[in-house]
């Protein structure tokens, strides 16, 4: 089956917009559909194209690139004639697959982007690691775009289901609720959408067999392939990027998401834990998501990097990474939320869901924490916080029997000045009640 994403739309303009003056950069995790999007793309708007997998490629041709840099002509000829494809000048691409596993073949982007002949995609994980970088100029005529898993709309495409999410748009933008019927439809397949993530391969496995197991096995080989990548490029930090990533489960299934490195061990420093978050980040594994400790239009300017909390890029792969070493029909989790108990486990699940929506809606990801020692009425924690039109919006997540929102109510006394909309968000339908917007989870990806 066909899996369709709405990054293809930004290729298109790239190629219409740029004609031919800059490479494009795909970034984004292993499995994610980087080179599936890059070779789709080539096939549908081009008249030829080539794929070097760096992966796979044969020495010859990466020393093609590490040997030639003047002789653009023998390059072209080499390649037509490797991969038996005719290039067509302004007609053809060349994509460059896991380029970060040959630097010097982008460090020569500059100059074939200088040529004109031909356009370049680049497609990478990891790619911005120090050892991937290391004695090459990036070059500045790289357009890049990072890719993530499927969002809730994109995992409703792959169902078979393109009327949906219009509706929910709808709705969202008038602030009327859905319905009963409607919402309660909606839910079941959002709860779909938490377990089986948005992984391409899971989500197109899931889709052909309804079978979650099926789904469940192919993000546990994910999985393994993000420790086998730990192992391979984590540069004498392997340990530390381990105990991270193996910790995320506990540290988001506790009340307080913030990441405690005491957990990991008692004497644990951040400066000592620093370079493992960063290639965490860096691999696009986690999306962490930082204190902001004065709220205001330039959020980063008052991000606390000793306050973070770190989820997974993709909900599905953090339920199978929680429940890794059970049998699929020993999993509670599934069973819970497959019986609409989706209370439990909301804390991690529902939270991890609205980092993702959020991130791959363009936001970077930050919260506000504030601990008073001397009165804790005075705490507050708000999930996460959104710009718009000039405004901070707060976003709570809750489950549906919360009964108050203290923390949103002080910390909207506290920043008025500051505060836009504020939101909670929650498995219930479209509810606005003492100027708070209340919206079903499944619409985080529209604020």
């Amino acid at each position: 089956m066909e899996i369709k994403r709405k990054i293809y739309s930004e290729l298109v303009k790239w190629k219409n917009k740029d004609n031919g003056n800059s490479a494009l950069l795909i970034e984004g995790a292993r499995r994610v559909g980087k080179s599936y999007i890059a070779e789709k793309f080539a096939k549908n708007e081009y008249k030829s194209y080539i794929l070097i997998d760096f992966a796979k490629a044969s020495k010859s041709i990466k020393k093609l690139f590490e040997e030639n840099g003047d002789d653009l002509n023998h390059i072209f000829s080499v390649l037509s004639a490797n991969y038996k494809v005719r290039l067509y000048e302004r007609q053809s691409v060349i994509i460059f697959d896991e380029v970060q596993l040959c630097p010097a073949t982008r460090q020569m982007i500059k100059y074939l982007v200088e040529d004109g002949r031909y356009d370049y995609i680049e497609t990478g994980s990891l790619i911005s690691l120090k050892r991937n970088i290391r004695d090459i100029v990036i070059p500045s005529e790289e357009e890049s775009i990072q890719m993530y898993p499927l969002d809730f709309e994109e995992f409703l495409w792959a169902m078979g289901d393109e009327v949906t999410y219009p509706l929910i748009i709808q709705h969202f933008e008038k602030k009327e609720p859905l319905g009963q019927a409607l919402h309660q439809s909606i839910m079941k397949s959002f709860r779909q959408y938490m377990l089986v993530g948005g992984m391409p391969q899971a989500v197109e496995m899931f889709a052909q067999k309804n079978d979650y197991e099926l789904a469940d096995r192919i993000k546990k080989r994910i999985l393994h392939l993000y420790r086998e990548d730990i192992a391979k490029f984590a540069e004498g930090y392997e340990s530390k990027v381990y105990s991270i990533f193996d910790n995320i489960p506990a540290q988001l299934s506790r009340k307080e998401k913030k990441y405690k490195l005491s957990s990991l061990s008692k004497s644990a420093r951040l400066r000592e834990y620093e370079d493992a978050f960063v290639w965490l980040d860096e691999a696009m594994v986690v999306s962490p998501c930082f204190n902001s400790t004065d709220p205001n239009i330039g959020l980063k300017l008052n991000e606390e990097h000793t306050t973070q909390k770190i989820y997974m890029t993709d909900t599905g792969l953090l339920v199978t990474l929680t429940f890794q070493d059970d049998d699929y029909m020993d999993n509670k989790l599934y069973k819970d939320i497959l019986l609409d108990r989706i209370n439990v486990n909301e804390g991690m699940l529902m939270e991890n869901i609205v980092s993702q929506m959020l991130r791959a809606s363009g936001h970077r990801l930050y919260f506000y924490s504030r601990n008073d020692k001397n009165k804790r009425e005075n705490n507050i924690e708000i999930d996460f916080l959104i710009k718009h039109d000039r405004k901070i919006c707060p976003v709570e997540v809750k489950s549906s029997a919360y009964k108050k929102h203290s923390s949103l109510d002080k910390f909207s006394n506290k920043f008025s000045e500051k505060i836009g909309e504020k939101y909670i968000l929650y498995p219930k339908d479209i509810m606005i009640k003492d100027g708070v917007i209340h919206l079903p989870i499944y619409m985080a990806g529209l604020l």
